[in-house]
Order: structure tokens, then sequence, then C-alpha cells
């Protein structure tokens, strides 16, 4: 005797709809993702006094003085933010003819660094007549 015998169906995941999901995905995630280009960082160290051949000064010059913190002084007066270059124009009508010379700390960034000598070059003086000196100091 032969019994009937209900054939069981399996379950089937339809293939063709979720390849063209992940496809679209895919096309997604390519257009929409930017790639990141690798940047060189740049090391720069200052030269300290004992690594350069130097001669003996003769000449007295005044002194503008950075701190690590960005701090600006002419001789001993204490220049505000960003008044660097009136201060100087002001230096250069009292103390015609004399010289400056440019005293940083060596934790000073090179972005205030710059804008001194941008305000150096904006009053007139020219920056290859300012030497620089970096203070070492304790770190």
């Amino acid at each position: 005797m032969q019994f009937h015998r209900v054939q069981r169906s399996r379950a089937q995941v339809p293939i063709v709809p979720m390849i063209d999901i992940l496809f679209i995905l895919l096309v997604f995630f390519i257009v929409s993702t930017t790639f990141k280009k690798p940047r060189d960082v740049l090391q720069i160290e200052f030269p300290t006094v004992n690594e350069i051949a130097s001669e003996k000064v003769t000449d007295t010059r005044s002194v503008i003085a950075v701190d690590a913190l960005g701090n600006i002084t002419l001789d001993t007066l204490a220049v505000p933010e960003g008044l660097l270059e009136t201060y100087l124009n002001a230096f250069q009508k009292q103390n015609p003819g004399r010289k400056l010379e440019l005293e940083a700390d060596r934790r000073l960034p090179l972005e205030r660094l710059l804008k001194i000598w941008d305000a150096l070059g904006k009053a007139g003086i020219p920056i290859k007549e300012v030497p620089a000196r970096i203070k070492v100091g304790s770190e």
C-alpha cells in the first residue's frame, strides 16, 4: 500500500534580488567614499648657537624676545597681541639706525615665528638684517 506523501518545499532565499541590493550598496560606497592621501610631516629643528659657527658681535642691538607662549617684548616693553608692526614703526622713528635681534624660545610654534617675521617685513625691516637666537631653555 502506498501512502500519499506531501512533498515539503524547501524555504528558498531569492538570490538574485540580494545580488542586486549588494551591487547597489557597493556602488553607493564607492561613489560616496573619499580617499585620504597620506600627508608628509616635516619636522623642523631650529639651529642652536652650538651648531652654527658665529662671528664675534661688535654692535649692540635691541632685542625682540618671544617666549614659548608667544608673548613679545621689544627691549623691555611688552607688545600687545597684533600690534608688533605698529610698535616696530614707532621704534624705528625713535631709534633711527638701531638694529634688531630676535630671541625666540625653542618651543615657540613656527606659525607665530612667521607672523613676527611678517610684521618685520611690513614695518620695512629686512628679515636678513635681524638675526635670530633660539633659547634652548629647560624642556
